[in-house]
């Protein structure tokens, strides 16, 4: 049996337990399945011992968290304004120049001195020309949004309300005020001033504030190199399965979700279930957080455990009392370099993601953790006995609806999801609220150009 589908038969047998508790009710005689002789613990000793070692689903979050914090600062890199979507100001973004750096019209029309009405001169004013002349009173001139005022203007008549008599000579149709429609220079910040604090994650705005002040460069800290290592004989890359072999369903999707997160993903290496090629690659590797699939367990084939032990890690997470994915684990390899072991079903995979490596990304690339929210369930959902359970659900008007196959093998229902709620031991019951861990795409469609 592979550690896959012990886990599979563990989260079966857990909910077999839950169920059969609501079934007989308070008070009636346990089945035959929870009496001491023949439950889960005297059944499998080893594996409850595990599970009491596991570290709790929140504590576990929060430790990937210290851990990125007890790497230290990462050096900060200069990088163009286009290439800094989605990272983190590593210094504060300061004004350039005035912003606007001269006085500008803020609407098409006509620039005027004094009141009206005005003899219009046959020269407009276009937006990248020069300084125009000056207006003497009585005068107005043609002027474009954004083109420079002339020196005495007024205000900026709109096109709208203005009219023209027979003599040519230019009258307002409403009032006008001394100002209008001029963006006098400095009216958005004056060169010095803070635009943006340091730790500001940058999005398009950003990028259109940066470009605007002058910037062509930016001070960020860089994206988490990452590599990841898809291990186990049994996956195929092309093909129907066939024979015992399955296809690779996480080579495919690992990489881009953690380029979601914000990484940078450096190699993507297919080892099998070969422990030198495991320790080679562990060990020679220059990325700031290493990525491993499947090969957690304590099996023939799982290496990561040794592998570990070998290289002289320290191991931070050993088991996480969350379903599906419990056996993830999180090491320190050096003082700013990681591992976690991700569980080979590609639904515990993605909890083990959400888990460790989510929390993990973000402390390093210095960004904020996200507010956390929570919406009620539409219908009830099984819980494990002991541990936090994470199920994908669809987010429809102002509830949450749990969404079906989300077994620990299955991607089905993560497919079409919005989010993973956060389902305590025991379950939830409809109309309870949950926690909510959004999609990296559900609300930041950004972070998916990462390239």
């Amino acid at each position: 049996m592979t550690a896959q589908d012990a886990e599979e038969l563990d989260v079966e047998e857990a909910l077999a337990v839950a169920n059969d508790r609501v079934a007989r009710g308070p008070g009636e005689p346990r089945s035959a399945r929870e009496t001491p002789a023949t439950g889960p613990s005297a059944a499998h000793p080893a594996k409850d011992d595990a599970h009491q070692r596991a570290t709790p689903w929140p504590e576990a979050r929060a430790t990937a968290e210290r851990a990125a914090r007890s790497a230290g600062r990462r050096p900060s890199v200069s990088v163009t304004v286009d290439d800094s979507l989605g990272l983190v100001l590593a210094a504060p973004l300061t004004a350039l120049t005035d912003l606007p750096s001269f006085d500008t019209s803020a609407m098409d029309g006509w620039a005027v001195a004094g009141p009206g009405p005005w003899d219009v001169r046959e020269d407009g004013v276009l937006a990248g020309h020069a300084e125009p002349e000056p207006l003497t009173d009585g005068e107005a001139v043609r002027i474009a949004t954004g083109a420079r005022i002339p020196s005495d203007t007024t205000a900026v008549l709109r096109s709208e309300h203005g009219r023209t008599d027979d003599k040519g000579r230019l009258h307002p149709t409403r009032d006008l005020a001394h100002g209008q429609d001029i963006r006098p220079r400095g009216q958005e910040c004056r060169i010095g001033d803070q635009l943006l604090p340091l730790g500001t994650q940058i999005t398009p705005a950003t990028l259109g504030l940066a470009a605007a002040a002058g910037y062509d460069t930016l001070t960020v800290l860089p994206r988490p190199r990452v590599e990841l290592l898809v291990l186990g004989d049994e996956l195929l890359t092309e093909g129907l399965p066939r024979e015992g072999l399955i296809r690779d369903a996480l080579g495919p999707m690992l990489p881009s979700w953690l380029r979601a997160l914000g990484a940078e993903v450096i190699a993507v290496r297919r080892l099998g279930d070969d422990a030198e090629a495991l320790y080679e690659a562990v060990r020679k590797s220059s990325a700031d957080l290493i990525v491993t699939t499947g090969g957690t367990a304590a099996g023939p084939v799982d290496h990561v455990h040794p592998t570990l032990r070998r290289v002289g890690a320290e191991l931070l997470v050993s088991g996480v009392k969350v379903r599906p994915g419990h056996p993830m684990l999180l090491a320190r390899m050096k003082a700013n370099q990681h591992l976690v072991g991700l569980p080979g079903n590609p639904l515990a995979a993605v909890s083990g993601l959400f888990t460790l490596v989510e929390p993990l990304l973000r402390t390093l690339a210095g960004r904020a953790a996200p507010e956390p929210y929570a919406l009620p369930l539409s219908e009830a959902v099984h819980g494990h006995p002991y541990d936090t359970r994470l199920i994908p659900v669809a987010l429809r008007e102002d509830d949450a609806v749990p969404l079906h196959y989300n077994g620990p093998a299955m991607l089905r229902g993560i497919a079409t999801a919005d989010a993973l709620a956060v389902v305590p031991p025991g379950g939830a019951r409809p109309g309870q609220e949950l926690e909510l861990l959004d999609l990296p795409w559900a609300t930041a469609g950004i972070q998916v150009c990462f390239t």
